[in-house]
């Protein structure tokens, strides 16, 4: 089945995100409701198959995702739960979601009057959730007088259906929790004003990211958005996975192309910015920044083949790039080549590759282009794949 794979692939371990899950869950309350964020196509790894997943566990609520289309994508997809958009949704969407009862976060005067015009002529409810801004200065009601009478207005609305409420950690993922505490106390205050003036209780609230989950026990309310940690990746090198034993689920596999040896003096790569100094043997691996491998990573990084390290000479290239297998006497064309993961008693993780690139383990998981293919695993078994090598139509 991976043979049409052999140029490059990230396996993606399912149980492994199923692992995380259940960490999380043990790490929070009973009566602590989780979703699943996975925009950005679930960090890069995949949402529908990850959704899949999710949908079969019964403390997993919904999930989140950034924008409407991606909203879309989970409901064709056939997932059922409850899908929040945590960003701000545009008004060509409002008919679709209200039809298809999907969570918009509102902090928008004009949004939401549009949104209860909307669902009026359905026939329906639009379920929203209040973004409410408490440090971050990215979009939110703020929490003061003006917010409350945002809360009064739109508690009084035919059409429209406070679910929620939240807001969002801006430094959680700081050993120093001062600002997050800050943030939550800003939080609940609002919203035990909110609900005194709106005459009713609002049932989800909500601040706990990934690193909430990890650090901050008393912010977990009645519902937690898992993130990267969900992934198996760190929020931070101060709040990092190994607090709950997470397990990277997704690893990078590519092949040694071409093997040679090169006297000193040869330069290597664009530029030849690094120039041979003695007798070296050199491996191509045919991926580059096209595929989303950071090309901050030129005379920096390193490889594991064989289950040793072999370091990056020059700069990447878009579709290419070479390694020093001087030290590894077997290295031979079409082996195995790990770009992220395990090799056997070595690993290179992305949180290693986001430092060495300037870039962090976030931006690097989005960044894998469509260019490489998926490989969905649970169990120790290909369960689906996933690529774009068919023809438009």
């Amino acid at each position: 089945m991976l043979e049409k794979y052999e140029r490059v692939y990230a396996a993606v371990d399912l149980s492994a995100a199923l692992y995380n899950m259940e960490r999380m869950h043990e790490a929070v309350s009973p009566q602590t409701k989780m979703i699943g964020v996975i925009k950005t196509d679930g960090y890069g790894h995949g949402a529908v198959p990850i959704g899949r997943e999710l949908e079969k566990l019964p403390y997993v609520s919904g999930y989140a995702v950034a924008t409407a289309e991606e909203a879309f994508i989970l409901r064709r997809a056939g997932l059922s739960k409850p899908i929040l958009i945590l960003g701000y949704t545009f008004p060509y969407s409002y008919y679709e979601l209200v039809l298809q009862e999907i969570r918009p976060a509102v902090f928008r005067k004009d949004a939401v009057e549009a949104l209860d015009v909307c669902a009026g002529r359905l026939g329906r409810k639009a379920v929203v959730h209040v973004k409410v801004d408490t440090g971050m200065s990215r979009i939110g009601i703020r929490p003061n007088e003006e917010g409350l009478v945002f809360m009064e207005w739109i508690a009084g609305l035919a059409h429209i259906e406070v679910e929620g409420i939240f807001t969002h950690f801006a430094r959680a993922d700081e050993s120093d929790h001062s600002a997050a505490l800050s943030q939550l106390t800003k939080f609940t205050a609002f919203v035990e004003e909110a609900e005194r003036r709106m005459g009713k209780q609002i049932p989800l609230k909500h601040c706990s990211n990934s690193a909430g989950i990890l650090t901050l026990p008393q912010a977990n309310l009645s519902l937690v958005r898992a993130g990267i940690t969900l992934y198996g990746l760190s929020p931070s090198g101060e709040v990092t996975k190994d607090m709950l034993s997470l397990r990277p689920i997704l690893s990078l596999k590519s092949r040694l192309v071409y093997v040679k040896e090169i006297e000193a003096g040869t330069p290597v790569s664009y530029g030849g910015t690094f120039v041979a100094k003695e007798q070296m043997r050199i491996a191509t691996i045919p991926v580059g920044y096209g595929d989303g491998y950071p090309r901050g990573l030129s005379g920096k990084g390193s490889v594991l083949v064989r289950g040793k390290r072999a370091p990056i000479l020059g700069r990447v290239c878009m579709d290419q790039f070479m390694v020093d297998v001087s030290d590894i006497p077997d290295a031979s064309e079409g082996d195995v080549v790990t770009l992220i993961g395990v090799d056997g008693g070595e690993e290179i993780t992305m949180e290693e590759l986001g430092e060495l690139s300037g870039r962090f383990n976030y931006e690097l998981a989005c960044c894998l282009g469509k260019r490489i293919p998926r490989v969905y695993v649970k169990d120790g078994e290909i369960v689906c794949t996933k690529d774009n090598y068919g023809e438009s139509r």
